[in-house]
């Protein structure tokens, strides 16, 4: 293929994403069978208002696998005592937190191996926001003073992260 055609090709492609507001990462043109999934799932369960679904598949670094996928009617989701997820919303308010949560998936367990972080704060201050993650279910602790993401709140996880993306 010439630079032109490709060119071209590049630029449709871009309009293309451009007026439909979907984001560049979206897979191929016309991809929404998550969505279509969902919708006819919907229909079956004669859910008038809608629902939601995540999903994912990860491998971290440390070559661990996780797949989940969730999901909820709208109408619930909606009815539901949002105060209750507070606390873990609130865990995840700090930027110290999200940098050890990432820094855990990454492979770093131990607070020793945490603490020789720049800028992660003194021992003590890091086991506190380890306790913080800890109570809110974002962290369990592992024989010999291991951290570890819950292997069902790792893609939850990762969803947040991309819905509070700008």
């Amino acid at each position: 293929m010439e630079i032109e055609e490709r060119v071209a090709a590049l630029e449709r492609r871009m309009a293309a994403l451009e007026s439909t507001g979907r984001p560049e990462h979206t897979p191929a043109d016309g991809d929404f069978w998550a969505l279509d999934g969902l919708k006819a799932q919907l229909a079956e369960a004669a859910a008038d208002d809608g629902g939601v679904l995540y999903a994912g598949a990860v491998r971290l670094p440390t070559g661990e696998r996780y797949e989940w996928q969730s999901g909820g009617l709208a109408e619930d989701l909606l009815d539901r005592d949002w105060s209750e997820a507070a606390d873990a919303f609130a865990a995840l308010g700090h930027p110290v937190r999200l940098r050890l949560l990432r820094e855990i998936l990454g492979g770093r367990r131990t607070a020793a191996e945490l603490a020789d972080l720049e800028e992660i704060g003194t021992t003590g201050q890091i086991y506190h926001h380890l306790r913080q993650l800890t109570a809110a279910g974002w962290l369990h602790t592992t024989g010999r003073g291991r951290h570890e993401v819950p292997g069902g709140r790792v893609v939850p996880l990762l969803v947040l992260l991309t819905g509070a993306r700008p």
